[in-house]
């Protein structure tokens, strides 16, 4: 397997960049305006009764709103009623909203791990993902937010042009494992690892002081 494999030309929360090697479809912002791979943004629709519902598997019936994965940019299409306008029909925000996407987002990146891990895709610990890291095995390695720098340190040098994320917590992580805490884990190259740094670079947007993916080698791309 190839070290490092993963999207190029990344952009904030997770979404390409235009004139990367892959293209992604593109969807507009409501708040901003700006047209951007959808991978960067989070979908919204509206319910029967006209709540606006975050929708971050990109699953649910009706016209998709979509904003950029930012916290402040939701609060100001909250603020401004956004919504209703884009809409053009009676819309209601929750004053709550960005809290409410950044619960999904990191109910969503604990499944995806749990699945991959079910899966045989993904391992926890230092020796593990060690191993694993040594092997070229690592799409994307997951460290713990509020984990040791020093045993990140070793890893990242280890993993030279391996995607990191830092977004989750040793304990959501430790529910994605089935342990009380994980500081250190790895995802294998494939869909997991794919899906894994979209919906990682999105949550990131929401976590203040959070990094989204990552790349690790020298110049820090």
């Amino acid at each position: 397997m190839v070290r490092g494999r993963g999207r190029d030309g990344r952009g904030a929360g997770g979404g390409l960049t235009r004139g990367s090697a892959r293209e992604e479809p593109e969807r507009r912002c409501l708040v901003t305006g700006e047209v951007r791979p959808k991978a960067g943004l989070v979908r919204f629709v509206l319910a029967p009764d006209g709540t606006v519902t975050p929708d971050v598997a990109e699953r649910l019936p009706g016209r998709g709103l979509w904003v950029s994965a930012a916290r402040d940019i939701v609060e100001t299409a909250v603020a401004r009623r956004l919504f209703a306008r884009a809409a053009r029909a009676p819309a209601t925000a929750p004053p709550d909203l960005a809290d409410r996407v950044e619960r999904l987002l990191a109910e969503r990146c604990r499944e995806l791990l749990g699945l991959a891990r079910r899966s045989g895709q993904a391992v926890a610990g230092f020796e593990k993902v060690r191993e694993a890291l040594r092997s070229g095995r690592v799409g994307l390695l997951v460290e713990a937010s509020d984990g040791a720098e020093h045993g990140r340190q070793k890893l990242t040098a280890l993993g030279a042009g391996v995607k990191q994320t830092r977004v989750l917590r040793a304990d959501e992580l430790g529910l994605a494992f089935g342990r009380d805490h994980v500081v250190h884990a790895a995802v294998a190259p494939g869909r997991f690892a794919e899906r894994l740094e979209i919906d990682a670079g999105r949550l990131a947007g929401f976590r203040r002081g959070s990094s989204g993916v990552q790349g690790t080698d020298t110049n820090g791309g």
